[in-house]
């Protein structure tokens, strides 16, 4: 691996530009209007696979939007390593927010700003450029197979069935996946852990029209203050939450693994500095760092209803309506939890409105053993690229595909992300660094070899 890095500097601007074509193409999956796009952007993945030297490339058609896989078998007997990863991206909205314009990628600052620069593309671009290097430098030391898909960012509904009808073609020995982040850019972290997620849309619905707020308020039940009233009753003062049964399953982590995780740094008042709030707030008895990775949650995630527009129109709305994601951790079922939420929601009804609650899309949780071959192999690659040995940590997002891959393919999955958490994916001003995208494609070969050499000892 001694020539990566200057492959790497004879080649950065060449990355930088092939990076930002991807970028350059609104591939949003929640949005039909952007269809187009979105077969614009499997095929330039596949465009990509095929440039670096990959034997077999595909773009895989599902219910939703294509799949791209490819692979290059040097050698039936070695392992096969699958790259995961997506290419759809969250909508840019509020565009005036943003200080550059979302699909025109813009460097600033050692930073690419642009959707869908850290989450995923960005780090979907780095495991292709790794491949680059080895395919051309005949280092490869095993099989890969790479699988792209263009529904992450709307609960990847349909890869499950493709995963299932595939698992020979996608067999391997373990999976990679860079769609998560590390503590900083001097302390390098693993995540060993993910929250599951249950995603649901609710509707409130009082009388069958808008009404005139002087004749009627007061006299009949408001959609609006009632939902908000619900929404409140779903925690207690602890913020705890208050569904029945909700935390019958909760995996109790050991007081020697928190205390584990607690080793991770972490300052209370950059965090508060960073995202400008005077307190910080969650569930009693719990750290923040734990609130927000081994604890399950519950956010509304957005709310609307009445009039919006300028000025003041004064009516009483017909309906409410709210998005809420609740987090959840191992052993907590993710379709358990929506019944349960279903359940106690409209429970919390009054007579005057009606509730409707559209489950929209889940996953369960995850946990890697931190003694497995997979994270042992990618923690000696994080110490030889940053010369210290990476944290172990669990994340706080949810990557649904991967408790699924571990069920129907029988594999474990790593997850080597090089994002950082300031780099506000999914809001406006998304970014990621330079140094983070080449760290990434200089560290993922050093995973290949220990990988390939761990498993020939076992």
């Amino acid at each position: 691996m001694q020539n990566i890095q200057s492959y790497i500097s004879e080649n950065k601007n060449r990355f930088l530009d092939e990076l930002f074509q991807l970028l350059r193409i609104p591939s949003i999956s929640a949005d039909p209007a952007y269809k187009e796009n979105m077969a614009q952007m499997a095929e330039a993945i596949k465009n990509q696979c095929t440039q670096i030297g990959m034997d077999t490339v595909e773009i895989c058609p599902t219910a939703g939007f294509p799949v791209v896989f490819a692979q290059k078998i040097i050698d039936p007997k070695l392992p096969t390593i699958l790259v995961y990863g997506h290419y759809d991206v969250q909508p840019a909205t509020p565009l005036d927010l943003w200080i550059t314009p979302p699909f025109e990628p813009t460097l600033r600052d050692e930073k690419i700003y642009a959707r869908g620069s850290c989450d995923d593309k960005g780090q979907v671009f780095m495991h292709l450029k790794a491949l680059e290097y080895m395919i051309s430098s005949h280092s490869l030391p095993c099989n890969v197979k790479v699988l792209i898909e263009g529904e992450e960012e709307v609960g990847s509904d349909n890869l499950p069935i493709f995963v299932k009808n595939n698992t020979k073609k996608l067999s391997a020995d373990i999976i990679l996946i860079s769609d998560t982040a590390i503590i900083a850019n001097d302390i390098p972290s693993i995540d060993c852990g993910l929250r599951g997620l249950s995603y649901v849309e609710v509707e409130v619905t009082g009388p069958s029209r808008d009404l005139h707020s002087g004749v009627y308020g007061g006299a009949v039940a408001n959609p609006i203050n009632i939902l908000c009233d619900m929404i409140s009753k779903l925690h207690d003062k602890n913020r705890k939450i208050t569904i029945p049964h909700f935390y019958d399953e909760v995996e109790l982590v050991s007081i020697s693994e928190r205390k584990l995780l607690s080793e991770a740094p972490f300052d209370i008042e950059n965090y508060k500095n960073d995202l400008s709030i005077q307190d910080v707030m969650g569930e009693t008895g719990y750290s923040t760092t734990e609130r927000a990775s081994i604890r399950p949650t519950l956010d509304v995630n957005g709310i609307w209803g009445g009039y919006i527009g300028q000025g003041a129109k004064t009516v009483l709305p017909s309906q409410a309506f709210a998005k809420i994601s609740m987090r959840l951790v191992p052993n907590q079922d993710s379709g358990t939890i929506t019944k349960l939420f279903q359940s106690y929601f409209e429970n919390l009804a009054p007579a005057g409105v009606s509730v409707k609650v559209k489950p929209h899309h889940g996953g369960e949780a995850y946990v890697l053993p931190i003694d497995s071959i997979g994270y042992l192999a990618a923690e000696k690659a994080m110490e030889i690229t940053f010369g210290k040995k990476p944290v172990p940590t669990r994340g706080g997002g949810s990557i649904p595909i991967v408790a699924l891959f571990e069920k129907e393919l029988k594999i474990k999955s790593i997850l080597l992300g090089f994002g950082l958490d300031t780099d506000a994916i999914h809001s406006p001003n998304e970014h990621y660094g330079i140094f983070n995208l080449l760290k990434g494609i200089e560290t993922i070969p050093y995973f290949y070899k220990n990988f390939v050499e761990m498993s020939n000892n076992k």
